[in-house]
């Protein structure tokens, strides 16, 4: 099991880019608009840079949504590796059978 500050603050950054997402890419198209004056994609630019870091979508990392686990993700399942076989095992998942050989 992770440990629950680090679970909690991945909680916090997938709120904060849910909140500034149509923001973020307003402001990101106006940057990247080669048509406007340079002046006016600078000011978009700095606008951006004053946002909260914890609001880009690239902070966000993939954690196992039954123990939290960083690591061995699979993003299907949206479970580790862990998780999956444990569950598997149990017969928890339909279709999934232990492997023996």
């Amino acid at each position: 099991m992770a440990k629950k500050s680090m679970i909690e603050r991945e909680k916090k950054r997938q709120a904060l880019v849910e909140q500034y997402a149509a923001k973020r890419k307003a402001l990101k198209d106006v940057a990247r608009d080669e048509s406007r004056p340079m002046d006016e994609r600078f000011k978009a630019q700095l606008k951006l840079a004053k946002l909260p870091r914890n609001s880009s979508a690239t902070r966000l990392h993939n954690r196992c949504q039954l123990t939290g686990r960083p690591h061995a993700y699979y993003r299907k399942l949206k479970m580790s590796r862990i998780a999956l076989r444990d569950l598997g095992s149990d017969g928890q998942i339909p279709g999934m059978v232990k492997s023996s050989w």
